[in-house]
């Protein structure tokens, strides 16, 4: 069971932290991240986007993904429904947007995990959204990961390599870059920056046992709880 949420962070309260975006190329393991935060800070609000694209081994709908059809899709956008949307490999994927503003009005720590194309959009949509981009340590070990998926056509893979290729070069419109050399590592790093955010509340954060409390450098954060 959770602990009690943190003051400073209740509905009717002014939201005192900035949406947090984390972007970067295909298979630079932004999804990873996602999972591992999910396990251990689950404060930590994250929004699932909707996609065209077929589940993959392992993915469950509304976990990974909303796994929706053309149709449901043209639907949603239409209605305005999404806060970003791209198309991406032949797939169109897309950010919901009430639970995205619902978060923010209730003052509580939201991530979204989208691509570069998504965090441009979102940008524009939401002043003020902390874009971090995750970048990997070298092209080889990106191109190594992207290979070794398996999962899609040659045609398919051509396209995200030179998509990946075109989103590297944009890290620089971003507020801050982080190489993932340890999924560990992005993770302590990303936490800290969201909790930075909260001033006082971060602390109670930490103070109640939420999950997450600095070393004595106060330059990472460690597992408190289950």
């Amino acid at each position: 069971m959770l602990a009690a949420e943190p003051r400073g962070l209740r509905r009717g309260s002014p939201a005192p932290a900035r949406l947090t975006v984390l972007s970067g190329p295909s298979a630079v393991g932004k999804s990873t991240v996602a999972a591992r935060l999910r396990d251990e800070c689950p404060w930590i609000w994250q929004s699932v986007s909707v996609t065209t694209r077929p589940p993959r081994p392992g993915e469950l709908d509304g976990r990974e993904y909303f796994f929706v059809s053309d149709q449901e899709f043209e639907k949603m956008a239409a209605r305005g429904e999404l806060l970003e949307s791209a198309r991406f490999a032949g797939n169109r994927y897309g950010t919901p947007r009430a639970p995205v503003q619902e978060r923010l009005e209730q003052g509580k720590p939201a991530l979204l995990e989208i691509d570069v194309a998504g965090a441009r959009q979102v940008r524009a949509a939401v002043p003020g959204a902390l874009l971090i981009f995750m970048a990997p340590p070298s092209w080889e070990e990106l191109e190594r990961r992207l290979s070794g998926r398996n999962t899609e056509s040659a045609e398919a893979m051509d396209a995200r390599l030179a998509a990946a290729r075109t989103e590297l070069a944009a890290s620089d419109e971003f507020d801050i870059t982080l190489v993932n050399t340890s999924v560990k590592d992005v993770c302590d790093q990303l936490v800290a920056l969201m909790l930075a955010q909260y001033g006082n509340a971060g602390q109670d954060l930490a103070q109640q046992g939420i999950l997450c409390n600095p070393d004595p450098e106060g330059t990472r954060w460690q597992r408190l709880r289950p």
